[in-house]
């Protein structure tokens, strides 16, 4: 080895303990950015806007860290990474602590800019401390400027890699296994804890006797206000008592719940601010009526043997449809809901039970379906991709030749100018050639929508009331609730929804809006922060 490659390695070497800095302090980064959409989600719903806010809040907040950074490490002679990051893990442990507070503050604010300026006041203190590492840890990397480039590069892609490990470790295997508020808690600490550590290799270019008393202040800050932090969250909050939470779990989709109100003999399954289930106390009867309309589905075609569920919610529909010998296959994204369902609203399954996104389970299927009921409306949003020309198409290839699709779907009628509710119908009709459209509580402006498709005429009115409908097997009166249930939509305002464009989710804004407040004023905002 040469003189030259000697003192590469060597100077390598001599700023390892830089690199172990970076790697972990950008594995922090995206840690934060990605529980960011957790904390924020049970309050403001698993929306684009909560992504969009958080991604451009941790944007926003690394540029600022960069460029004030840069600056700050040129002039400094005291002040050094030890600090930045010490006050960075303060900072993170602060996050669980103020997200009650800060989510009451923004509500009036409405879902978009709450959902941002929540997401800027929680996140941008702890990501703009940990922006200035970089511009810091180049600093101490270069003492001339021979290799300042090869310096440079080298700190930034540690601490991309770093950002790519701490994703995959986060997303693959600690979230499933630890709750998102343990994890920033665990995150400041080991920041801290990481802050000693860079004292000592520091000590060339910062004295121990400045950086470690600042350092050992923020950490006794921190180990102060722990045990606070540790019971932060719903404590903070006024409970209504007629409310009582029976099971709760943060799953990978979002928190999970089953509320009771005894007072009013219901019992509802949530995933964070929206009802995906509701029962009687007494009896267990399911109470939501656009699961009515579920149950007169089997009148409307011959022999009905297998249908499929996409959105098990807590599985009424599946008990239902077992009244008219009818088997039913199941598929839901969240096994905690699964679990719920199972355990505090006696679901039992009567098909095949599948656990995973619809989009990619669906391909496997066989079929085929007399009855596909999709039903995934969750966490104040649609999964928009499951409402696409692609996905139907998907859906009717599963289909019996006498079988229908039936979509639920959550939205303002707006004298049946809507252009969301118009759009999903646009998008049926380029696969099926025959739907009608049925409300849940006429007269009601905010309302479930049953989207009714197949590939034949759906009939359900009669004039006769002595006799059914000769096309079905409804009664005269059954026929009569559902004709009362029959809207006419204008079109004109839809678009037909791709996986390539859909604007579903920007044209339901006023509709997510609605729904948090509505779920929020019913059972109380204590059930929805965390």
């Amino acid at each position: 080895m040469n003189t030259a490659q000697s003192d590469s390695f060597s100077n390598s070497f001599r700023h390892l303990w830089l690199y172990i800095t970076v790697f972990i302090t950008g594995a922090a980064v995206m840690v934060i950015e990605l529980l960011g959409t957790r904390l924020i989600a049970p309050f403001y719903g698993a929306s684009l806007y909560v992504w969009t806010s958080v991604i451009a809040v941790t944007l926003i907040a690394l540029a600022l860290g960069y460029f004030i950074g840069g600056h700050w490490a040129d002039r400094t002679r005291r002040a050094g990474l030890a600090f930045i990051i010490a006050l960075a893990g303060f900072l993170t442990l602060l996050v669980p602590w103020l997200t009650a507070p800060i989510l009451l503050a923004t509500d009036p604010l409405g879902l978009r800019m709450g959902t941002f300026i929540s997401t800027l006041v929680l996140f941008t203190p702890s990501l703009f401390m940990l922006g200035m590492v970089g511009p810091f840890a180049v600093k101490r990397a270069t003492s001339s400027l021979d290799g300042v480039g090869a310096s440079t590069g080298s700190i930034y892609a540690v601490s991309t890699v770093g950002s790519v490990i701490g994703t995959l470790f986060l997303g693959f295997y600690l979230f499933p296994q630890v709750g998102s508020r343990e994890i920033f808690i665990g995150l400041g600490i080991a920041l801290l804890a990481l802050s000693f550590f860079v004292i000592y290799f520091e000590r060339e270019h910062i004295r121990p006797a400045y950086a470690l008393p600042s350092v050992a202040v923020i950490t006794l800050a921190g180990a102060i206000l722990l045990p606070y932090i540790m019971v932060s969250g719903n404590q903070l909050l006024t409970s209504e008592d007629q409310f009582q939470t029976q099971f709760e779990r943060e799953s990978l989709y979002g928190w999970v719940r089953v509320i009771d109100n005894p007072n009013d003999n219901y019992r509802l399954l949530t995933v964070d601010a929206s009802a995906i289930g509701a029962a009687t106390l007494s009896r267990g009867e399911n109470i939501l009526t656009y699961q009515e309309i579920v149950s007169l589905l089997p009148a409307l075609a011959p022999d009905m043997k297998h249908a499929l569920l996409i959105g098990q919610g807590a599985g009424h529909m599946v008990t239902t449809l077992k009244r008219h010998g009818i088997r039913t296959d199941t598929l839901e994204i969240d096994p905690v809901v699964a679990e719920a369902a199972r355990d505090y609203f006696d679901f039992a399954p009567t098909g095949k039970t599948i656990i995973g996104d619809a989009r990619y389970e669906i391909r496997k299927l066989q079929g085929p379906y007399d009855l596909i009921i999709l039903d995934v409306f969750t966490g104040g949003a649609e999964p928009v991709h499951l409402l696409t020309v692609e996905t139907m198409r998907q859906l009717q290839a599963l289909l019996s030749d006498h079988g229908i699709m039936a979509l639920n779907f959550v939205a303002f009628f707006e004298d049946g100018k809507n252009p969301a509710l118009a759009s999903v119908a646009k998008t049926l009709a380029q696969v099926f050639p025959h739907q009608i459209t049925l409300i849940s509580e006429p007269g009601h402006e905010f309302n479930d929508f049953i989207f009714l498709a197949a590939d034949f005429p759906i009939i359900i009115e009669s004039d006769n009331p002595d006799k059914a409908v000769a096309v079905n097997r409804l009664r005269y009166d059954q026929s009569h609730w559902l004709k009362q249930r029959v809207v006419h939509l204008d079109w004109s305002h839809g678009v037909i929804l791709t996986d390539n464009l859909n604007p579903l989710e920007s044209m339901q804004t006023r509709k997510s809006e609605q729904y948090r407040l509505m779920m929020t004023d019913s059972i109380g905002l204590n059930h929805f922060i965390r």
